[in-house]
């Protein structure tokens, strides 16, 4: 049997969270099946296995985050039953316990953990002696089938098959005497009952063949059932939220631990100088309209953020500082002579800056595509840690939300960042003739943030004046 340990998937990370298991014990799988998904602190990342047998054992539950080098499947001889008897252990040998997820590794402080054999009773499987790969190894294998990967899907919410039977909800217990009950429930539903603090021992199961279902435990948090305590029924109260305790807490991991500290770096790293404009941009709406009727922007999504985007890369070429970055380690300013475009994206896993690499090279109608493919790659949480890395300058659109515009904080790397702010029809005072008039006219607010410490305000104003004027007459686009 084989261990598959957790690789160190080229990021240089040291941990991740197991976030949905693509199989199950007694599954058999090839080379480079897709086995596992897990979350990184960048991106959602598919894992292919690196060996062929039958799945003897899942030794990290979901969503427990463990270091790299940790083994979280056991993957045996297809031969190989996972219902055969366990082999036997000589006295005092120690055994590994695979029903406990603290044995796996989870967590800080947290390992193998290894009980004698008359200390824990009952035992689920023994597991065997076959040695296992180094977590240099595993990460080596990763590497070699690294062509196998698929773009990481959406978290999954049930783990096991629909068919599969559900499992006891407290393992490696001892042996029950007559008439005790031991509550059916499918692993997400046990992690489900224990992050709302519910005691699956006091719910009435509604499922199949007895086990307690994930809205069997929702209902208990949240009220609106009968919860079984002995021989008498009570209500849940509902807390003033609509549902759960009156407080609720969620680890901080993943991408959103990774932005966090990004942000803080940042923040009190790069002294940041924001500027902003209020423009009418009354002509790029309707160059807008008219790109979209054109026949080579058929089949992709034609926006205000286009336009910009391509105001920004041109509006570089006159102000370059904006495109490089601060090297603290060699006093140096470092001129980049490309743009990798990076766009902040709001994800279910927290924020994303995925970045379009070369856009400066890219027709409109490619950079079209591209932040098309972009925007919704990171929607459905399968960006992946490559096209989040490089990026040089970025661009956040908060006016999606309907806000005017905010104070963005510089992406890491990078020295500027553009928010741009809702289009809304307002009234503007316009000049014709020489006479004043007051029109409904499209507006906008563009923010920009930048590193002080070598783009003064002249260069950050420059830059901004120079965007802001493009946006207000597309045709100015002509004399960069």
């Amino acid at each position: 049997m084989a261990e598959y340990l957790l690789p160190d998937v080229g990021e240089g990370l040291t941990e991740a969270e197991i976030v949905s298991w693509k199989v199950k014990v007694g599954d058999v799988v090839d080379i480079n099946d897709i086995v596992v998904e897990i979350e990184t602190a960048k991106s959602l990342v598919e894992l292919p296995s690196p060996y062929a047998g039958t799945v003897t054992a899942l030794l990290v539950p979901e969503g427990e985050t463990v270091p790299v080098g940790t083994p979280i499947i056991a993957i045996g001889d297809p031969s190989q039953t996972p219902d055969e008897p366990a082999t036997a252990a000589p006295a005092g040998e120690m055994e590994i316990d695979l029903s406990n997820p603290a044995a796996s590794g989870g967590g800080e402080g947290e390992s193998l953990v290894g009980r004698n054999k008359a200390d824990r009773g009952p035992v689920r499987r023994a597991r065997r002696g076959a040695a296992s790969p180094s977590s240099d190894a595993g990460a080596n294998t990763l590497l070699q089938v690294q062509g196998a990967f698929a773009p990481g899907g959406a978290q999954s919410g049930e783990v096991l098959a629909a068919d599969e039977p559900a499992v006891p909800a407290t393992s490696a217990r001892p042996a029950e005497a007559p008439g005790d009950v031991r509550v059916l429930a499918k692993p997400p539903v046990r992690k489900l009952a224990k992050d709302l603090g519910v005691d699956l021992t006091t719910l009435t199961p509604s499922g199949p063949n007895g086990s307690v279902t994930r809205e069997d435990v929702q209902a208990a948090a949240g009220g609106g059932v009968g919860v079984s305590t002995g021989s008498t029924a009570v209500v849940a109260a509902p807390a003033f939220f609509g549902g759960g305790e009156r407080e609720r807490r969620e680890p901080i991991k993943g991408v959103r631990k990774m932005m966090a500290q990004a942000m803080v770096d940042s923040a009190f790293t790069a002294p940041h100088v924001t500027e902003w404009v209020t423009i009418d941009v009354t002509a790029t709406m309707e160059f807008v309209e008219r790109l979209k009727g054109r026949r080579e922007f058929r089949d992709v999504r034609v926006s205000p953020l286009l336009v910009l985007a391509r105001a920004v890369m041109l509006a570089m070429r006159r102000t370059p500082e904006i495109n490089s970055t601060w090297d603290e380690a060699a006093q140096e300013v470092v001129y980049k002579g490309y743009v990798n475009l990076g766009i902040a994206a709001a994800t279910p896993r927290g924020l994303v800056v995925p970045n379009v690499k070369d856009a400066h090279d890219l027709s409109l109608v490619e950079l079209a595509e591209a932040l098309g493919q972009l925007t919704a790659t990171a929607r459905e949480g399968r960006t992946q840690p490559a096209e989040m890395s490089g990026g040089t300058f970025t661009i956040t659109n908060v006016g999606v939300f309907g806000v005017d515009s905010g104070t963005p904080i510089i992406n890491p790397g990078e020295s500027a960042i553009l928010c741009f702010g809702a289009v809304k029809k307002q009234p503007w005072v316009v000049t014709r003739d020489g006479v004043d008039e007051i029109v409904p006219r499209q507006v906008t607010t563009l923010a920009l943030s930048f590193d002080h410490r070598h783009i003064d305000g002249e260069k950050g104003s420059q830059f901004l004046a120079d965007v802001a004027g493009i946006l207000e007459d597309p045709a100015s686009a002509l004399l960069f």
